[in-house]
């Protein structure tokens, strides 16, 4: 009987794979389903011994490469059926004091992604976004939307190829590295916390949460989809509540390239989106489209859009101490 598993006996490529998402990706993978292979593709050579002393495990496979390298793209997707594109320069600070890099990264390195899937008939390959791609305001978000949009009209690019290529966009990942979490815990120490804006609002999504709806996105995709799930948003002060509840509030004022919130979905994408159990689809505005693709799904109100602090759900402090293990 053949498997619904679409990952079964599957050979799988994560570009930035040794970082916080390619390692929960591997640790899921592994654990849920069955590969054949899983080959992590990163530049950072000390994370990728790292990550071979933790799993251990004779599927996964280390590559030494930088998506800015479309050669060794070409020779590490040799044989691949499956591409998760994740890496990216991920810091607005770090993308805005170093503009060229960010671009050869995050946009020249998803021109290169592509162009190595559709010479190697890679069947899927699927992009991680940010809702910093929405309507941007800093550099990171900017290359993001740009790779977007690259990602999405790759589809036009395969021609007899069979890849196919979606993007899936959501929004902070609670505790990651890039996340506030991390800094609130550290500021815990000292008594005080910083915040820029009290009326902030993010969407967040736990780190499982955020792989499992990569993994379900792949199997969901015909290509030219980005799929965004629905997820809680949090009052950037009822997290700094719930993490430091004795501390003092120290508002700095915001920084540049920063909103007071976040944007998942614009009105202008929900004319061509769908709603779905869980999730939205926004489907592409291309000739390669078929729109009964997407036929099960609900079209969204006239003038809908998907913000943070317009959300119908939300995470209070009890929710979020519970979700970063705090007592």
């Amino acid at each position: 009987m053949e498997s619904n598993d679409i990952l079964e006996n599957k050979t799988i490529l994560i570009t930035g794979g040794a970082g916080s998402f390619g390692q929960k990706f591997i640790e899921i993978v592994l654990r849920d389903h069955n590969p054949k292979r899983i080959r992590i593709y990163d530049n950072r050579e000390l994370a990728q011994v790292e990550v071979e002393r933790k799993f251990n495990d004779p599927r996964i496979r280390f590559l030494i490469g930088d998506v800015r390298d479309v050669d060794r793209l070409n020779r590490a997707m040799h044989g691949v059926d499956i591409v998760v594109h994740a890496a990216a320069l991920k810091h607005v600070p770090v993308c805005e004091y170093n503009p060229i890099e960010a671009v050869k990264t995050n946009v020249n390195g998803a021109i290169n992604v592509i162009d190595a899937a559709i010479n190697n008939s890679v069947e899927k390959v699927i992009a991680i976004s940010t809702d910093k791609a929405v309507q941007p305001v800093n550099l990171y978000g900017a290359t993001k939307m740009a790779a977007e949009k690259i990602f999405i009209q790759g589809n036009s690019y395969s021609g007899d190829k069979r890849t196919i290529f979606s993007c899936s966009r959501y929004g902070n990942v609670m505790g990651s590295s890039g996340s506030v979490v991390p800094l609130f815990l550290e500021q815990k120490k000292t008594g005080t916390l910083t915040i820029t804006d009290e009326k902030m609002t993010r969407f967040w999504i736990t780190l499982e949460q955020g792989v499992k709806f990569v993994i379900n996105s792949i199997g969901r995709m015909h290509g030219g989809e980005i799929f965004v799930p629905k997820i809680p948003s949090t009052k950037i002060m009822d997290l700094a509540k719930a993490i430091a509840p004795d501390s003092k509030i120290e508002v700095i004022g915001i920084r540049p390239g920063e909103k007071v919130d976040e944007v998942l979905m614009t009105a202008d994408e929900a004319r061509h989106a769908k709603e779905f159990d869980g999730y939205f689809i926004i489907e592409p505005e291309f000739s390669f489209w078929n729109k009964d693709n997407c036929k099960e799904g609900k079209p969204l109100s006239g003038g809908f859009s998907y913000s943070s602090n317009n959300n119908d759900k939300w995470l209070v402090e009890e929710d979020i101490k519970k979700i970063i293990s705090i007592a």
